[in-house]
């Protein structure tokens, strides 16, 4: 008999508890899996100007329960890695804790997904890709699948219902699956299931009319992941580098971690620096530009928070939220829509990652972060500190 193995063997659930067990895994993907370089391409990185030191100093923020803390203690309470701010293109604050360094590529997890969703819009706006075509139009082995009966459309507004391998839907249960089938060493003792992706997201059954509901779900990106690489005969990795990574500016390469097959981990399986970050952020801010050079068509950077299509939610709700608590946000083209006063729109990845974009306020946030995933620990409410932070600047 083989027995039980111990606890500690059980890597595929550990990071979601473990602070410390995430910041390894959020900084170490190369070590992990084998990956493949987003190329920045040749020239010299843009620069990014710097203030004297101090911006935020003396600033009070609503932290978990409504009590007030300070940015050190804030930071402290979401595990914090890295944060970066930039006010009307100035780097007004850059801080690294937890000895994670500037030069490192951490991973962004599910704000990955808002990328994804900026390189399909581009193919759109571009004519290479038709929002209303069914997914089989490009990936005819998805056929019979939740995804493959979806348009490109539904799968840019989490619009699939599905189940997997016949189990009933559980999404917590689903994630570790899908990091299953990406990893071997996420696997569960005495697994058999898939052994890539793509063979995991070709075992969900449709179980509701695509268009009709939000299900925040991993294959609806690695399906649209597929639908790109079958559009443009490319990898995810070289896309996004040929579109965006290698005219940004940006100072090092980023990365993709792969399944057994060479396919990206489209879904949160990116890796980059928190300064590229920010670049990437602050030329969505503004217009799709980067200095004197067009990256993204603007009509691709503007109309992210351009509003949603008819048949979707107009207000869904955030993945960590309580289940009693409101639907309050957007979801358009893979990017979290926070419906403020400031036109703000988010990529979000779990365990704090995020790029916070506030057009009105000019303001770009990167936090990076190894946050415990856990009923038992409440949230930090980072969204409203970088519009406190946002406003404070603005102001």
């Amino acid at each position: 008999m083989a027995g039980i193995p111990p606890l500690a063997d059980l890597t595929w659930a550990r990071g979601h508890t473990d602070p410390a067990w995430a910041r390894w895994q959020t900084t170490s993907g190369r070590e992990l899996l084998p990956s493949r370089q987003v190329r920045r391409g040749p020239g010299t990185p843009s620069p990014l100007p710097v203030p004297s030191a101090g911006a935020l100093d003396g600033l009070t923020f609503t932290g978990p329960r409504r009590r007030p803390v300070g940015l050190p203690e804030l930071l402290a309470l979401a595990e914090t890695d890295a944060l970066l701010v930039m006010h009307r293109g100035t780097l007004v604050h850059e801080e690294y804790l937890h000895g994670y360094e500037a030069h490192v590529p951490h991973v962004n997890a599910s704000a990955a997904k808002s990328y994804l969703g900026l390189l399909a819009a581009v193919l759109v706006h571009e004519g290479q890709l038709v929002r209303d075509a069914p997914v089989t139009t490009y990936v005819p082995e998805l056929a019979g699948t939740a995804f493959g009966e979806a348009r490109v459309d539904d799968l840019l507004h989490m619009g699939t219902l599905m189940s997997y391998a016949g189990r009933p839907y559980d999404k917590a249960l689903e994630a570790q699956r899908y990091l299953a089938a990406l990893a071997p060493q996420m696997r569960p003792y005495g697994y058999t299931g898939p052994a890539t992706i793509g063979e995991h997201i070709a075992t969900a059954r449709p179980t509701g009319e695509p268009g009709t509901a939000f299900r925040y779900e991993n294959g609806n990106t690695e399906a649209l992941a597929e639908v790109l690489r079958r559009v443009t005969g490319t990898t995810t990795s070289a896309l996004l580098s040929e579109l965006i990574w290698s005219r940004i500016g940006a100072e090092e390469d980023a990365y993709y971690v792969l399944d057994a097959s060479g396919a990206e981990a489209a879904a949160g399986g990116f890796s980059a620096t928190a300064r590229d970050l920010i670049r990437l952020g602050e030329m969505i801010r503004c217009g799709g530009a980067a200095g004197d050079r067009q990256i993204l068509p603007e009509a691709v950077a503007t109309a992210i928070v351009s509003g949603v299509p008819d048949g979707y939610p107009r207000r869904v709700r955030f993945p960590a939220a309580r289940p009693d608590a409101p639907a309050t946000l957007s979801y358009h083209d893979l990017w979290w829509i926070m419906n403020d006063p400031y036109g703000s729109f988010m990529a979000s990845g779990i365990h704090g990652q995020r790029l916070f974009v506030s057009p009105a306020l000019d303001l770009v946030v990167v936090h990076y972060a190894s946050q415990i995933v856990s009923p038992a620990v409440p949230p930090t409410p980072l969204v409203d500190a970088f519009l406190a932070i946002g406003t404070h600047l603005h102001g």
